[in-house]
């Protein structure tokens, strides 16, 4: 359902009840005003007619005209003087109190009466019985009148006299109401014109805002085909601008995902190229060596020492270049979040040389480590912070030559509050022209790329990455020994013991 169409039907729904009740109001309050007028009426007149009544109470009953103009109202208590000394003067019934607001001068009406003795029984035979209803409703009140849902032009009321006995002891009258009377809304119906034409106004009034809206639904519907590229143009301050601009940063964001998604998507098709082409080409030598030492035994020849190692080697590397492919697929994301962790920096350098020397053993490399005597604990990813250490680690085992030396140095800086951990090998070492590039993603030294031109240069480049995140400062330079000494420092931020 349209916008105009629904406000239409919304409003109607609520219009019709409330005229509903303006009208049932309107013609309660007359028919409070004409009971209050029938009640003053007969307490008026019947005085002056009790003679009458009570000399031929069988022909007594008919229209009773008033004898005299009745001025405006005085609640519902009979005129003063009426009723016979020591007589209390009538109490008024519930449903014949004085009409909403000021009540209105008003003339005297004919009524139509017939009167009653104690039982109710009237001698006139040609008058109506009295309603069961008004007779109990006698019992506690001195006029009774007749209920009603819904208020009709008819009005009809039970009185008890103030002398209460004989055959005219109560009077049944009947009469109408007059629009005038009590009346709260104008007696023409003229007055709904005007609120049909706020109506129709109204509706009219909303063809601005439905066209502003199908202008915005519109835009919307081009920038969403356009993958949110294209901002939603509808100025103003109201509130379907204000929409505008919340479809716009909604956008944004939107925009800002589907970017992150395809980053995702780009280092996952980089993750899978990389282990493709990285991992083929050692697993296809390791192959190789298998089965070099298959044929060996099967031949009873001793076991080739040179091809086991270099079989254990391609092993290691592997290992290596599997744990470095995960890392760089999440060091890749659009948001990396570190999961740090109190970590104990002396055990984590023990656990990484403690891996690495058995292929340090089999290429005839001598890896030491050296850590001070007291905990050196820092908050950090634990296990992207040990891929990093690895990886220079295992540089400087696999690019040294037979008998070098590799040394893993870790000290703490007191004055500081700072730690810092070199690995230093004697390895062919890395030109002065390269150190500035060795972090870079995909780049090799000249060393290294004469050993395993294979490679996709990942193991610094994590390094680099990994400092950077962690606040660390990495350092690259030409070690004493010959060659390649790796520093990174860093702040303690993690309490010690």
């Amino acid at each position: 359902m349209k916008l105009r169409a629904r406000l239409a039907a919304a409003t109607i729904v609520v219009m019709l009840p409330m005229t509903f009740a303006l009208f049932w109001y309107d013609a309660t309050a007359r028919h409070r005003a004409a009971e209050q007028n029938l009640t003053e009426f007969v307490f008026g007149q019947m005085p002056t007619a009790r003679e009458a009544c009570e000399a031929a109470p069988s022909s007594f009953g008919g229209e009773l005209r008033p004898s005299r103009a009745m001025g405006p109202p005085r609640g519902n208590r009979p005129p003063s003087g009426d009723p016979p000394p020591g007589e209390p003067p009538p109490r008024p019934g519930p449903g014949s109190a004085p009409p909403h607001g000021p009540p209105r001068p008003r003339a005297a009406r004919p009524a139509v009466v017939h009167a009653y003795d104690e039982t109710f029984h009237s001698e006139n035979p040609d008058a109506p019985a009295v309603p069961e209803a008004l007779a109990r409703a006698m019992e506690e009140q001195d006029v009774a009148i007749t209920s009603y849902i819904l208020p009709t032009a008819s009005v009809e009321i039970l009185a008890r006299m103030p002398w209460g006995t004989g055959p005219c002891a109560y009077v049944l009258a009947r009469g109408t109401t007059d629009p005038t009377w009590g009346a709260v809304l104008p007696e023409s119906n003229v007055w709904l014109l005007p609120t049909v034409a706020v109506f129709a106004a109204m509706l009219l009034a909303l063809g601005p805002v439905v066209r502003r809206i199908r202008k915005l639904t519109e835009a919307v519907q081009r920038s969403a085909s356009a993958t949110y590229a294209d901002a939603v143009l509808i100025e103003g301050d109201d509130e379907i601008g204000v929409l505008a601009r919340a479809f716009n940063a909604a956008g944004r964001e939107i925009r800002s995902q589907l970017e992150e998604k395809d980053q995702r998507e780009q280092a996952l098709r980089h993750f899978l190229a990389n282990t493709t082409h990285d991992v083929m080409i050692p697993l296809t030598v390791l192959q190789g060596h298998l089965a070099t030492l298959r044929e060996d035994a099967a031949a009873g020849k001793p076991v080739d020492v040179g091809a086991l190692v270099s079989a254990m080697d391609e092993a290691h590397y592997m290992a290596s270049l599997v744990h470095n492919l995960a890392a760089t697929a999440r060091l890749e994301a659009a948001d990396v979040k570190l999961q740090r962790s109190e970590v104990d920096l002396e055990t984590l350098v023990k656990r990484v040389v403690g891996r690495h020397k058995p292929i340090a053993k089999q290429l005839g490399v001598s890896i030491e480590t050296a850590v001070p005597g007291e905990p050196v604990t820092v908050s950090a990813d634990v296990t992207l912070l040990e891929q990093a250490i690895s990886n220079v680690t295992y540089n400087a085992v696999r690019y040294n030559h037979s008998g070098g030396h590799v040394a893993v140095i870790l000290e703490r800086v007191a004055k500081e509050a700072a730690f810092r951990l070199r690995v230093v090998d004697d390895g062919p070492g890395i030109p002065e022209a390269e150190l500035s590039r060795l972090a870079e993603r995909g780049f090799r030294g000249n060393e290294a790329r004469s050993r395993a031109p294979d490679g996709q240069g990942l193991g610094l480049h994590i390094t680099h990455r990994a400092a950077e995140l962690h606040g660390f400062r990495l350092t690259l330079r030409p070690s004493e020994y010959g060659g390649l000494e790796v520093e990174l420092e860093g702040k303690l931020d993690a309490p010690t013991g």
